[in-house]
Order: C-alpha cells, then structure tokens, then sequence
C-alpha cells in the first residue's frame, strides 16, 4: 500500500533509469571465460593527474564553509582555460559559476531557471538522458529534434545543444552553431551547450568549437549558457568538478537559486580544479591514449562487420549492424562484452550501439581479440 505522503511520486514521472534495463546482457558479459570488457559507461579508469592530486592534498585543511559562487581563482582558470585552448573571449568573473558535477547541474537547470508545466525544452533527437529528466522534474514537455524547422511555432524556454555528442560524436561546425544561436536570439530562447567532450575530438577536419567563441556568438553571451566538465579531459569524474559560462545575468540567477539550496563545489576541489585547468600537458597525454584505444575498436569494429557513424569527437564510437540495437547487445554479450543500446539516447538510435574507449588498454586489447575471433 502506497504512504498517503508518497502518492504522487516524483519518480514515478522519470524515464526508465537505462542502465537498469540491461543487466541481464551484464550478466551474460561476466560469464566469459576471461571475464568481462565493459565498453558501456564512458568513465575514467587512468589515473587522476599527480599535480592535481598534490593539489588536493595540499587543501586538505579546509574547515570554513565555500561560497556557492566559488574562489575568484577558480572562476579566474575556467575563463583562462576558455580563453587559451578555445579562444573563448569577454567572459567576467561574474559570467562563471563553479558546480557539483555537470550531471547535477543539466538535472537540475530548468528547476532552477524557473521552468515549469507547460513549457517545452528541446533537446537533440539524440541525446544524454539527463536533458530529459531535467525537464521532467520541472514538469516540462520535451521534444526532441534536431532540425530548428522541426520545432514548429512554440517557443522554447530552453534548447540544449550537445558537441562533440554523447552518444554519437558528432560535432557541429560552426555555421550550424551560429544559426541556432541566431535562431534562439530572436525568439527569446536560452541555449545551453554542453561541452564536456570539447577537448577530445579525433578528425583534423572536424574541431569543435565552443557555442561562446566569437565566431558563433559575435562577441556578446546573451542568452547562451556553456557547460563543462572535467571529468573526462583530467580523469576527475570522482572528483566532481564542473562549471558554467556564459551570460552573466542567467549565471547570476543560478547563483541566487543555488545560494539559497546550499549547493556549494569543497573548496579542495577548487583548488584541484585550478591546477587541473592550468595544465594541458596532462590532456594531451591522456587524449593521445585515448586515440590508440579508439582506433583499435574502431579497426576492429570495422573488421567484424560494423559501420561507425559520426563520431568525431567524445569518448565513444556509434556503431551499428543495421539491426535491432539489442540484437546487436546480445552479440556483444555472448563475447564477453558489454556495450550501450542506441535506444537509451532515443528513438533514432534503435541500431545502433555506443562502444566506449575508456577501458584500459588490456581490456581494450582483450575486446578486440573477441571481436576478431
């Protein structure tokens, strides 16, 4: 029997949470002989940095409360970070906000910008689940599309866009960005840019290009929000690290929401964040090994049949057979392998398959003797 205080269960109103749906392929991966190569969640599994470990160790000592708005220096290395590796130009000290994780900050954007039952949130027609439970929670619609003319005549409270995309890596040039920058402008739209994968792209003729840099906004952040997180480029995903730039007025809302919620980023984390965006030789490196896993899965996928489209940027390789997504689960399963159903991100990805590179190179290698045998 239902408690009278948990009748109208929130959750109740949340999407499946997806990696619930597919234990028992999990199951049928861990049988294998030489055990499992799970290829389904993109988290990292290198070591976090040494210069942002001793960082942190070095903050240690931290017993007075942080402020939600963060360290001056911290907010000062996202700005210099945008500035030096993305040519990011404009921002103020008042236009970045440190935050607990980028998840939690999309999960809980629209609550906090004031959207409600009612509006609508677009989302790309593939997409990283959060988008949607985001607007959810908010009591939101959510239509997913990827052409503005599919839209129609409503007005969006929020549009998000996502380059390079989680799942399919597909970048987005700079002309298509400034249109739906352009787009969103003239009918009082905010855009918010995830772009955690920014730094990993794979394709010299493909870079990505942050929805701030000038080329796409024209020098002026109204109306547009950037997301990032350090998760991915510094192998901090434990560490919880993120921020968001953009138009100072909606950072400075955010701010007055989170001030009275009491969400504030530990100030050790702040100062490994600093050293951690400081330093771009650890990236390198760790893109470099990113590269080698990728192009052997990608070889390898190729040889056992598969196409991979898009994925020119992220963590990923978007792969597909031209079956039912679960069919080709259930193959990767029988070997030892577990990968991410197309459907998880939406109903265009039915098949198709996300094959992440973030395992380490033994598990790596060990999937790809499967897939050729």
């Amino acid at each position: 029997m239902t408690s009278p205080v948990l009748r109208d269960l929130v959750s109740s109103r949340l999407p499946d949470f997806p990696w619930d749906q597919i234990t028992s392929y999990g199951d049928t991966a861990r049988a294998h002989p030489d055990g499992i190569v799970d290829l389904s969640v993109g988290t990292p599994v290198d070591p976090t940095p040494a210069l942002v470990q001793q960082a942190l160790r070095e903050a240690a000592d931290s017993p007075g409360y942080p402020l939600t708005i963060g360290l001056p220096q911290t907010r000062q290395a996202c700005i210099d970070w945008l500035g030096r590796r993305f040519g990011v130009t404009g921002l103020g000290l008042d236009a970045v906000l440190p935050v607990i994780g980028s998840k939690e900050l999309i999960a809980s954007l629209p609550t906090h910008l004031g959207v409600g039952p009612g509006d609508l949130v677009v989302q790309p027609l593939l997409a990283y689940p959060t988008y949607e439970v985001g607007a959810v929670l908010a009591g939101a619609r959510v239509l997913a599309a990827d052409s503005l003319t599919a839209i129609g005549p409503e007005r969006p409270r929020i549009l998000w866009l996502n380059s390079p995309s989680n799942p399919t890596g597909k970048v987005l040039p700079v002309d298509h960005l400034r249109k739906v920058v352009d787009w969103c402008r003239e009918r009082d739209v905010l855009l918010i840019s995830d772009e955690c994968y920014l730094e990993l792209t794979w394709e010299a003729d493909a870079p990505a290009v942050s929805v701030l840099h000038p080329d796409v906004c024209g020098g002026s952040h109204d109306g547009i929000l950037a997301v990032h997180s350090l998760s991915k480029r510094s192998n901090l995903a434990g560490y919880r690290c993120a921020f968001v730039a953009g138009d100072p007025a909606v950072v400075g809302e955010l701010l007055a929401v989170r001030k009275n919620l009491g969400l504030q980023m530990p100030g050790p984390q702040q100062r490994a964040m600093i050293a951690a965006l400081g330093d771009d030789t650890h990236v390198d490196e760790q893109r470099a090994l990113y590269a080698r896993r990728r192009r052997w899965l990608k070889d390898a996928l190729e040889g056992a049949g598969f196409r991979i489209d898009h994925s020119q940027g992220s963590l990923y390789l978007w792969a597909t057979r031209d079956e039912p997504c679960l069919d080709t689960l259930s193959w990767f399963a029988e070997r030892g392998i577990l990968v991410a159903p197309g459907s998880f991100y939406g109903r265009a990805g039915g098949e198709h398959v996300r094959v992440a590179f973030t395992a380490t190179d033994e598990r790596v290698g060990a999937a790809v003797e499967r897939l050729a045998g």
